[in-house]
C-alpha cells in the first residue's frame, strides 16, 4: 500500500470510497462525500493534505485535513477519514493519519482537531480538545471532540473552532 496526494483523476473514485465508508456508519449524515467535494473548492483546502491509500491501483481510503481557526490561530480539521468497508480494521486509517500528521508538521501546522469516535482517534494521538483550550462551536461530548498536538512545543490554543462555511456549521 502506498499513501499519496489525491490527484484530480482520483476525485470520482474518492467520492465513491467516502460514500461507501459512511453508508452504514451510525454517526453519518450521508453527506460526507459531498462535504469532501465542497471542501476541495474552499479556501480551507490544502491539496497536500488530501491523501489516498492505494494498493494495486485500487483506492482503499482517503483522508482530508483543512484549515480552521482557533482563537485567531490556524489549525487543521481532520474530516473525513474514509476507508472502504472491506478494508477497515486493517490499519489503513491509522496509516493515513500518520502520513497526514507528518506532512502537516512539515507544512508548519501545530494542531489537528477531529470530531470522532473516542476509542479510535486516541490511537493516533488525539485527546479531548479541551485539554488544549480548544472548544467546539456546537454541543458535543468532550471525549468526541479531540485535538492532536502536532508540534510538541506548541502553546495551548484558546478559543472556539471556526470551520470553513463548506462545513455548514
Amino acid at each position: 500500500m502506498i499513501i499519496r496526494q489525491e490527484q484530480a483523476k482520483d476525485c470520482d473514485t474518492v467520492y465513491r470510497v467516502v460514500k461507501a465508508a459512511f453508508a452504514s456508519a451510525a454517526e453519518s449524515d450521508g453527506n460526507e462525500q459531498n462535504l469532501v467535494n465542497a471542501l476541495r473548492l474552499s479556501e480551507a483546502c490544502i491539496p497536500e493534505l488530501s491523501l489516498i491509500a492505494v494498493q494495486e491501483e485500487i483506492i482503499l481510503g482517503h483522508i482530508l485535513f483543512t484549515k480552521v481557526t482557533v482563537g485567531g490561530e490556524t489549525a487543521l480539521a481532520l474530516a473525513p477519514l474514509s476507508v472502504l468497508p472491506a478494508y477497515q480494521r486493517q490499519g489503513i486509517g491509522q496509516a493515513l493519519m500518520a502520513e497526514g500528521h507528518r506532512i502537516a508538521r512539515e507544512l508548519g501546522y501545530k494542531y489537528s482537531i477531529v470530531l470522532g469516535h473516542p476509542q479510535y482517534y486516541p490511537k493516533a494521538g488525539y485527546r479531548p480538545a479541551s485539554l488544549y483550550g480548544i472548544r467546539a462551536p456546537f454541543d458535543v461530548p468532550d471525549d468526541s471532540f479531540m485535538a492532536a498536538k502536532l508540534d510538541p512545543a506548541a502553546a495551548p490554543l484558546c478559543g472556539t473552532v471556526q470551520y470553513d462555511p463548506a462545513f455548514g456549521i
